[in-house]
């Protein structure tokens, strides 16, 4: 697959979401089967292995076997892909990334180690030894809010200096003068779904997108429409908040962590045969609250509807 460029990373992506059986065994034949919606969607391209992927519960050969299929598939689409090498032990981070960029995705998304901080010396040693292990494949950093080590903007862009590998920046995002800073970097700049909108006039230059989650190709209708009228989009952007208020933001106070709320959010979209099952052991979502939440995705979001609600 030819690599992204900071220049052309760009749009919504879509995640895998592992189906899961009451054993918390993978159903690779559901996986499959949500892959074929995916490459069908409209969608810039592919990713597995984030939080929402649950990277952290996989064994080896469960990683590799996913990376497999998800290579098979968009490379005969001709769709690019990246592919996670996320771990929190920076050894085993480094061992994913070598044998994911053997399948020579569009990019390769990596975390710092996460179990103590890093200093920024540290940040950059493993980052340079990390973009020699991707053999020339690029690299998007994934540094969510929760991440042990938080890289602000000018840290970014001294990395983006440092690391040439480096294409991209998978984070919350921030205010205008988080992403005045984080331009400097010269990176992509990707952000959560649900605030692309808002944030593409300061800068933002796509999503990993928890959207896409509940409607894969609405989420490339919103993306389309962002380009063509702005303030259209923002509306979209605040019936999300809403439906977020009312469907998400409880789940959340009860603690049910990302990949519980985007397969959710999949449940709600009844794109696909995802199901609400998270691997032990962090707790899942009640399937018996799609229904009502998928109702008020109706109303709020026709935007979205793709045919399933």
């Amino acid at each position: 697959m030819r690599p992204l460029t900071a220049e052309g990373l760009r749009g919504v992506w879509a995640t895998l979401l592992l189906p899961l059986e009451p054993d918390d065994t993978i159903d690779f034949a559901r996986l499959g089967t949500q892959l074929d919606h995916l490459v069908e969607a409209g969608l810039h391209g592919l990713y597995a292995h984030g939080t929402a992927g649950e990277f952290q519960t996989l064994t080896e050969s469960e990683y590799d076997r996913i990376n497999e299929l998800l290579a098979t598939r968009c490379e005969a689409a001709d769709l690019p892909f990246q592919l996670g090498a996320s771990h929190p032990s920076a050894q085993l981070q480094l061992d994913r990334v070598r044998r994911a960029a053997a399948l020579r995705p569009s990019a390769i998304q990596v975390i710092l180690p996460d179990w103590l901080p890093l200093t920024p010396g540290e940040v950059l040693v493993f980052l340079d030894r990390v973009a020699q292990a991707a053999d020339g494949v690029p690299l998007v950093l994934y540094n969510p809010p929760h991440a042990k080590t938080q890289v602000g903007p000018e840290q970014l862009a001294d990395l983006a200096r440092a690391v040439p590998a480096l294409v991209g920046s998978k984070s919350a995002g921030g205010d205008a003068a988080w992403f005045d800073a984080a331009r400097e970097s010269g990176l992509a700049l990707f952000v959560p779904g649900h605030r692309l909108a808002s944030m593409t006039p300061l800068g933002a230059d796509g999503s990993y997108s928890n959207v896409a989650a509940l409607s894969p190709t609405g989420s490339v209708r919103w993306y389309e429409l962002m380009q063509s009228d702005h303030q259209a989009a923002l509306d979209v952007e605040r019936r999300i908040g809403e439906f977020f208020a009312a469907h998400i933001a409880p789940l959340q106070e009860i603690g049910l962590s990302n990949p519980a709320l985007d397969k959710f959010l999949a449940a709600v979209g009844g794109w696909a045969d995802v199901g609400t099952r998270v691997r032990w052991p962090m707790a899942s979502a009640d399937p018996r609250l799609a229904a009502a939440a998928r109702t008020s995705a109706r109303r709020l979001l026709p935007e979205l509807d793709a045919g399933n609600w």
